[in-house]
């Protein structure tokens, strides 16, 4: 059995960091599956999925962490090809790989 489920939302962009833990808690709860696998995928090329605690101080940190390493200021090939000045979330979100298992 297979059953999808979305979470829409909207984000202000540029290493903004939405917490989705509940609507994935409460989409598992209401599919009355006792056993499975959740499977989360983001579409946008832009963005990604990843762990990490959600609290002020480690958000804050991840934030830091994208500007030292993937500076926005850079000049970025794909800006220069595509003038949409997004060259720096399409490395981002590419740094971003996550696979958990568990129970």
């Amino acid at each position: 059995m297979v059953r999808s489920e979305y979470i829409e939302f909207s984000t202000r962009g540029d290493a903004d960091i939405v917490d989705v833990t509940e609507q994935v808690a409460q989409a598992v709860a209401d599919s009355d599956i006792a056993n499975g696998i959740v499977t989360l995928f983001t579409p946008s090329a832009t963005s990604a999925l990843t762990t990490i605690e959600y609290e002020s101080g480690c958000v804050s940190d991840l934030r830091r962490l994208f500007d030292e390493i993937v500076d926005p200021k850079r000049p970025y090939a794909h800006n220069a090809c595509w003038g949409d000045g997004n060259g720096h979330s399409h490395v981002r979100a590419a740094l971003l790989v996550v696979q958990l298992l568990g129970e």
